[in-house]
């Protein structure tokens, strides 16, 4: 079986105690839960990937790795314990079924010049890991969103969209295009010095030194692009390539509402940040994405780390353990905190900190 089942929640939990008997992995994912409540949009605390909440059944995808960040694929159902409010909750099966993948690929489209250039050259390398039931959709963002041709299971057409990518670099803080009024560069009668950098596109300008960039909106937007696709038949992922930059002031959706939405959908945001997000310390966005989804992170410090961690982020959402267990917290609450833990020592968990009871869910 591919590596092990990984990916709900970022929740990170380190093992204790000994090994428990064997349980034999359930044949086939749960199947949907005739009474569960549809996807919902309203805003909420934080949760994580693909945990599926029912009424009834709560499925959660876990991820585990050892001290060196290599996938365990051999525990136990006895090995985990679930807690929901702080309660310990009976396990009610246990899989280790490898699902298909459905991944929104959504590339920063305003990166430094030296990020694009380490960036681009490796985007070849998403068609690698995805196998031929995986789908995915290409987008970029900026101050905008830019939809991309939509789902395919086509990696030749994938491959031609990627190799079509050309990422535009972040212009400098303080120029604009001829006439713009934000432009703070040297200007005769009204227009820019000769010599002075002009910026073309209107949406990658800084104003006063902050960025433009929208990456909850697009963070968002990608979900929405999932809306239809069930989670408790494939792996929705999010594949966020950027620096984390982020306009709080450009943005339509607040990050509660974006997290909320991820969560009630159950995707999952895997996120590689660039080599000047991990330098200058701006990729708590992406931390917060993929730790409240249960997804995982990744930082790029050159392009051959890049091209490595698409296979890997791969690999790590369509292999995980499916839990599943029936909540005996309070009903009338919306959101119910979870933790996930291992018996066994020295071991993380990747596993969503919560979930909603409006979720997608299975019996």
């Amino acid at each position: 079986m591919a590596g092990t089942l990984l990916g709900l929640l970022g929740v990170a939990a380190l093992a204790q105690q000994p090994n428990a008997p064997q349980d034999k992995p359930a044949a086939s994912a749960p199947a949907a839960d005739k009474n569960s409540t549809p996807a919902g949009q309203a805003p909420a605390k934080s949760g994580q990937q693909p945990i599926r909440v029912t009424t009834s059944t709560v499925v959660v995808p876990v991820t585990v790795k050892d001290r060196a960040g290599n996938l365990v694929a051999d525990l136990r159902k006895d090995e985990f314990r679930i807690f929901e409010d702080k309660v310990e909750q009976q396990i009610v099966s246990f899989s280790m079924e490898v699902y298909p993948l459905s991944i929104v690929v959504l590339i920063d489209n305003d990166l430094g010049k030296k990020d694009a250039d380490q960036v681009e050259p490796s985007l070849m390398s998403i068609i690698a890991g995805l196998s031929n039931s995986d789908e995915a959709s290409i987008c970029r963002f900026d101050q905008f969103f830019h939809e991309g041709r939509g789902f395919t299971k086509d990696q030749d057409r994938l491959m031609t969209e990627l190799r079509r990518t050309q990422l535009d670099t972040r212009a400098s803080a303080g120029t604009g295009p001829s006439g713009d009024p934000f432009n703070s560069g040297p200007t005769i009668n009204g227009a820019p010095a000769p010599g002075t950098p002009q910026v073309n596109d209107p949406s990658l300008r800084a104003i006063k030194g902050q960025p433009t960039k929208a990456l909850d909106d697009a963070v968002y937007n990608g979900a929405m692009l999932m809306k239809d696709r069930d989670p408790l038949k494939r792996r929705k992922v999010i594949l966020l390539i950027s620096d984390g930059q982020n306009g709080a002031k450009f943005n339509t959706h607040k990050y509660d509402e974006v997290r909320a939405e991820l969560l009630r959908q159950g995707i999952a945001v895997y996120s590689v940040a660039t080599g000047s997000a991990y330098l200058e310390r701006k990729f708590t966005r992406l931390v917060n994405y993929s730790h409240d989804t249960g997804g995982d992170i990744f930082y790029g410090a050159k392009q051959s780390s890049f091209s490595e961690f698409y296979s890997q982020i791969t690999e790590e959402a369509r292999n995980q353990y499916t839990l599943t267990f029936s909540p005996k917290g309070d009903p009338k609450l919306d959101y119910h905190p979870i933790e996930v833990r291992v018996r066994r020592e020295g071991l993380t968990v990747l596993a969503r900190e919560g979930y909603y009871g409006g979720t997608p869910s299975a019996e």
